[in-house]
């Protein structure tokens, strides 16, 4: 096995997903801090490797990935003794697929990054009350693929990692109604007893709350 390093942040939630699966992995790795918000990633040597200038960027060797979803199909599929985390069998892998696809698509871009980027890197201080409320979409979508124990099917993947990550961090803005989506709740229940969960996901996903709060925006109609 070469030397592996990810590059990122612990408030990222495409950086903690691929950090809870090299801890799922129990893979030994490097882990190197990349500051968004004073451009580290726009460094010439970083854009060397990551010409998208984003995080996470994961190295093996000489070879460099970004983009979470490619990182944890390629640590799964490179160092995995098993294909529970990303099966083989093609029906399975489609829904694991498609599910990375929501998350990716509608959970981060649509409504998370929609929120977020404006009031971190342009300088917004209001948020127009639909996107906030859009969120609803995505809790009524995820409640629903929730049929099993996990987002997709009855036992851990990828999957739960790349959408935890992200669902944990869009309270900041709507607040989870464990009444309303009963399944999401029970299913963030049941990552959180994963004994890497805190230090992979939780913890990275107050700083992103706390970080978020400290710039005081407003909802407006």
């Amino acid at each position: 096995m070469g030397k592996l390093a990810l590059y990122g942040l612990d408030a990222s939630p495409p950086t903690r997903a691929c950090l809870l699966t090299l801890k799922a992995l129990e893979l030994p790795f490097e882990y190197v801090f990349v500051n968004l918000l004073t451009k580290e990633n726009f460094a010439e040597d970083y854009l060397k490797k990551n010409p998208q200038h984003t995080v996470p960027m994961l190295q093996d060797d000489e070879a460099y990935l970004w983009d979470s979803h490619a990182i944890m199909a390629y640590l799964v599929g490179k160092y995995a003794e098993t294909d529970d985390l990303y099966p083989k069998d093609l029906l399975q892998r489609a829904v694991v697929d498609q599910r990375m696809h929501f998350e990716s698509g509608v959970i981060f871009e649509a409504a998370l990054r929609r929120l977020t980027r404006p009031v971190l890197f342009l300088g917004g201080t209001t948020l127009p009350q639909a996107n906030v409320e859009y969120i609803n979409e995505v809790y009524d979508l995820l409640e629903t693929f929730l049929e099993h124990d996990f987002v997709a099917g009855d036992h851990l993947t990828i999957a739960d990692f790349s959408i935890v990550s992200t669902i944990s961090s869009l309270g900041v803005y709507l607040e989870l109604d464990p009444v309303k989506y009963p399944k999401i709740a029970g299913w963030l229940e049941r990552l959180k007893e994963l004994p890497y969960y805190e230090e992979a996901n939780g913890s990275g996903a107050a700083q992103f709350m706390q970080l978020m709060k400290s710039k005081n925006f407003t909802v407006v109609p």
